[in-house]
């Protein structure tokens, strides 16, 4: 057996079939033209061989009675191929359009906690010729970093396959029953008890000494920090439908625009994403007066940190939507995400991602409850508008079972009062955007996507601007409720 952090038990203890906390992504790959009728099947054999590098494809949950205290990993029962991966035909000949409608379907449905917490789907049918390779994994299970670990176990670098071991055959411990459950919990709540009471001084004590660090400055940030995100159409209750496309943008571009600017790639990132989301508030009630506001993970790993579980926290940026000018944007966005990042880096050592579990699966539950029910309440302000995660990834081909890997498209999740994730992953020269809705929210993502290109040309021909052309731009007239100064 093997206890679940406190962070990721949480993500069990929130979901609801309206809000999956499953991540996921979607890969095209190049398959040689004669080996597309077997490709299924050598995927399948290519993965048998591969399951035994990470703990992830072969552990489930097995949990206390009555909910006392969070569910513990175990390993009691053979893999079985012939559940976790599936093969899709779509109706051809199958658009990309075509796809991002199945995976949205596909993402919306929860993950069945009586098998490990994972499913891989081929799809084929596409008129390119491509296949394409949906995968979800529980966040319980594992953050954006340890995906990219997961997926290092089972691609490849070159079109043959590496040489992997093979894993000794060992017998299986049976489940174990309630007793043993219930003891393990309570010795597991104790250390993370103990665990936490170390935690506190140190994390008092460098929040603390952010704050003095600078007197002038530093609680007025926290001040503004604590402002209320203004209501948008993305911040409502939900339902399981999911909207989801995809976007690749050069990696090579949008370095370049960050030199110009003297700003990092992620800040550029966000840029695109504050000036598509003018575009598409504009024609959908209007962008609000006071700046959308971006909620960001942020890693916690420590350097060569490859364990399978979430090590990350949550940051919050200006998108700086109330100002017209996207170089002034860029420059808000800059300053913002850089204060998030450095409070984060200063607490990094010491913000907890374990907490006792002893009653939590009921009192997260209910709080997920009442928050979704809050979020029907027109009057109840959002802390966050959006989530935005850039997550670094591969710069060289990787291939699975002899076929080219051409894209990694994440897919992430949404939850009541946050109706839209845009995760990005770097991957080959390419920036991967992967955006994934609430249906009810953005029924027409596609839209935003087209408003994500045109951020992208803007931003590319813009030149960089002195200082006092950005307090110009900062002073001008800005973004009303009509949206009357954003032109798509």
């Amino acid at each position: 057996m093997t206890p679940l952090s406190g962070l990721d038990a949480a993500f069990l203890y929130i979901e609801t079939p309206e809000t999956p906390m499953h991540v996921g992504s979607v890969h095209l790959y190049e398959v040689p033209y004669g080996e597309r009728a077997d490709f299924f099947e050598r995927a399948r054999h290519h993965l048998e061989s591969r399951l035994h590098l990470t703990p992830v494809f072969r552990r489930r949950l097995a949990t206390l009675p009555f909910d006392l205290a969070g569910p513990m990993w175990v390993e009691d029962r053979a893999v079985d191929l012939d559940y976790h991966l599936r093969r899709i035909v779509l109706p051809k000949p199958a658009t990309l359009a075509t796809l991002e409608a199945e995976v949205a379907r596909l993402h919306g449905e929860l993950l069945d906690r009586e098998h490990p917490l994972w499913m891989f789907y081929l799809i084929e049918g596409l008129a390119s010729g491509q296949v394409a390779w949906y995968s979800k994994v529980h966040h319980a299970s594992l953050d954006g970093a340890a995906g990219v670990h997961l997926a290092n176990a089972l691609l490849d670098s070159t079109p043959k396959p590496r040489q992997i071991a093979r894993q000794r055959r060992r017998p299986l411990e049976p489940t174990p029953g309630a007793a043993r459950l219930i003891g393990a919990a309570l010795r597991n709540g104790a250390g993370q008890a103990a665990k936490m009471l170390r935690y506190l001084p140190e994390l008092a004590r460098v929040l603390g000494g952010v704050a003095v660090a600078s007197p002038e400055r530093g609680p007025v940030h926290l001040r503004r920090r604590r402002t209320l995100s203004p209501r948008t159409v993305f911040n409502v209750a939900i339902t399981p439908e999911r909207s989801f496309a995809t976007a690749s943008i050069p990696l090579a571009d949008v370095k370049a625009i960050a030199a110009r600017h003297q700003v990092t790639v992620n800040d550029v990132v966000l840029a695109l994403v504050s000036g598509a989301l003018r575009r598409y508030l504009a024609r959908h009630g209007g962008t609000p007066e006071r700046s959308l506001v971006a909620a960001m993970p942020i890693s916690l790993r420590a350097e060569g940190d490859k364990d399978y579980t979430t090590r990350a926290t949550m940051v919050l940026a200006s998108l700086a939507t109330d100002l017209a000018n996207p170089v002034a944007r860029l420059a808000a966005i800059h300053a913002s995400a850089g204060a998030g990042k450095s409070l984060a880096s200063h607490a990094r050592s010491v913000i907890p991602t374990d907490f006792p579990s002893l009653g939590a699966p009921w009192l997260l539950g209910v709080a997920a409850s009442v928050y979704g029910g809050a979020q029907r309440l027109a009057s109840f302000p959002p802390f966050a508008n959006v989530v935005i995660s850039n997550v670094w990834g591969p710069q060289s081909p990787l291939y699975f079972a002899g076929a080219r890997m051409l894209t990694f498209w994440p897919v992430s999740i949404v939850t009541h009062g946050l109706g839209l994730n845009i995760t990005v992953q770097s991957y080959c020269g390419s920036l991967d955007f992967g955006l994934i809705a609430a249906s009810r929210a953005v029924p027409d993502i596609d839209k935003l996507v087209r408003a994500l290109h045109a951020a992208y040309g803007e931003l590319q021909s813009c030149a960089p601007s002195s200082t006092a052309d950005l307090s110009q731009s900062a002073s001008a007239p800005r973004a009303n409720g009509r949206g009357a100064h954003v032109r798509v």
